[in-house]
């Protein structure tokens, strides 16, 4: 009687519902995650300042208010809010070590991370049609891309996110965890939160494998299919400046596709099979797929759309 009671009491003391977790910096490299900031705050400035500028530049110039930098507009504004949710506790543990988060705020920075990522993966598609509907049909372009109909398509993609994010994150609260639990990241990754839990997790799983089906499972079929449709366009036009055209077209969106979607699984691919890889591999790529991809994006457009690089050597010039 007394032993159970003993063992009892050890369960209680091991478990709770109201955990502390922490987070990661670079495994094996604390004593140097000061020098480590320095290049991790060159991201942060590169990736808030270059989204910022590209997003006034669309709101603030007439020419510029066409769907395809609409679209761009709402690129950016899920670039900015993927680096404003993680900036706050990786730049926390590089600069004062701060590396306990409670449940609740890892709930808090897990919505806005995974809505984020949701809602990217949605503009991604929508700028995959801009691209198909601007070059298989152009003529039809202005009465299909209505500015009514640009806005139904930005309040599903966040409608989209909410309603798949809301039951992953409500199927945390029933949740046990070990005390002390230490995540793998410098911030709240639903699968890396998870695994910590000491009860059952079968219905968080089959949750996120939903989610990730109807995210990146709908998405990525319909973005190839869109590059399909296309290639098959594209091979019936002779004229080398129509090909110029085209490939000018559509070359940021790829390879905004390609940060996108290949860190994406990379980041799965390490987490899900690469165990025993060094814990040093599992932080790299867990930043590097949420740093990349918003520092990257405005260099991109700006560097590959005339538009956007006018509007904004224009507004430098003004200044």
């Amino acid at each position: 009687m007394l032993q159970n009671q003993d063992t009892m009491e050890i369960l209680s003391n091991s478990t709770s519902k109201f955990p502390t977790f922490l987070l990661t910096g670079i495994p094996g490299l604390e004593s140097a995650h000061v020098w480590i900031s320095i290049p991790f705050c060159c991201f942060y400035a590169i990736a808030l300042s270059g989204n910022s500028v590209i997003l006034f530049v669309i709101i603030t110039q007439q020419s510029l208010h066409e769907p395809m930098y609409y679209f761009l507009s709402m690129l950016s504004a899920t670039d900015l809010g993927l680096t404003v949710s993680s900036l706050s506790t990786t730049l926390g543990i590089l600069w004062f070590e701060a590396r306990e988060i409670s449940l609740y705020s890892c709930i808090v920075q897990m919505f806005f991370l995974h809505g984020f990522t949701f809602m990217e993966s949605g503009v991604l598609v929508a700028t995959a049609f801009d691209c198909y509907v601007a070059i298989c049909d152009p003529l039809r372009y202005t009465t299909i891309l209505t500015n009514s109909r640009i806005i139904q398509m930005g309040l599903l993609m966040i409608t989209r996110a909410i309603v798949l994010i809301l039951p992953l994150l409500l199927l945390l609260k029933p949740l046990y965890f070990c005390r002390m639990n230490a995540l793998s990241h410098s911030y709240c990754y639903h699968p890396d939160v998870i695994q910590l839990a000491c009860s059952d997790i079968r219905a968080n799983s089959i949750c996120g494998l939903i989610d990730l089906i109807l995210t990146t499972g709908i998405d990525t079929p319909c973005i190839v299919l869109s590059y399909i449709l296309i290639i098959h366009s594209v091979l019936r036009i002779a004229s080398p400046e129509e090909w110029h055209k085209v490939f000018s077209t559509c070359v940021s969106h790829v390879g905004a596709v390609a940060f996108f979607y290949i860190h994406m699984l990379s980041l799965s691919l390490v987490y899900r099979y690469g165990l025993s890889a060094p814990r040093v591999v599992h932080s790299v790529m867990a930043n590097v797929y949420l740093l990349l991809p918003p520092v990257l994006n405005p260099i991109i457009y700006s560097v590959k759309t005339k538009q956007i690089r006018k509007a904004m050597l224009s507004l430098l010039l003004t200044k």
